[in-house]
């Protein structure tokens, strides 16, 4: 039992330094020679954890979604204000810049074109997720009275991920989480209804 749980530790910590790898260099520009070095240990007991490098890559979207969908779980049991959700919903990508990070898989969408096809499928689930999710907030804000905006909720959540991920990418080129978080503000502003 003891091995089994430090082989997952092992993993476990290869995940988090191939995340922060992709979040402040890109996934094309690690090697698992950087992975190992970190470590302490050579690359083929790292292939031992995870064959190749696509595999690593396919598992570190799935662990940055079901981190994510812990995330929204929390945001719908703390507030039931589309707001409120809407703007936490924006802190995420606030607490990574504000970690000198990108989002891993806004990092991974701009080298989309190089990555396996399992990884690519796997980002394009990560975001179906975000939308989905923000679909229901904003079209249950419409629906109370909370939230103005004329086209389909998931239109407009394509344009919220779409923007608060250009917003995360250049606020992190500057330096500046806080030009993100005013960004954001401005954006989810325009959703409040005009007393």
């Amino acid at each position: 039992m003891e091995k089994s749980t430090n082989n997952q530790s092992t993993s476990q910590r290869i995940l988090d330094i191939a995340e922060r790898l992709v979040q402040t260099r890109g996934y094309n520009s690690f090697s698992y020679g950087d992975i190992a070095a970190e470590l302490g240990v050579t690359k083929a007991s790292l292939h031992y954890h995870f064959p190749s490098k696509g595999g690593l890559g396919h598992r570190l979207i799935e662990r940055y979604e079901a981190t994510l969908l812990a995330a929204l779980a929390d945001i719908d049991q703390g507030t039931n204000d589309p707001i409120s959700k809407l703007r936490r919903y924006a802190d995420l990508y606030a607490t990574v810049l504000h970690n000198n990070r990108m989002c891993c898989c806004g990092v991974l969408s701009a080298e989309y074109g190089t990555l396996p096809p399992p990884m690519q499928e796997a980002l394009r689930h990560y975001f179906d997720v975000n939308e989905r999710w923000l679909a229901v907030v904003l079209d249950s804000g419409r629906e109370a009275g909370r939230l103005n905006f004329e086209r389909e909720p998931v239109e407009v959540a394509r344009l919220l991920v779409s923007s608060l991920e250009g917003a995360n990418m250049i606020a992190y080129s500057y330096g500046d989480p806080k030009r993100f978080e005013r960004t954001a503000e401005l954006l989810l502003e325009a959703f409040e209804p005009k007393t």
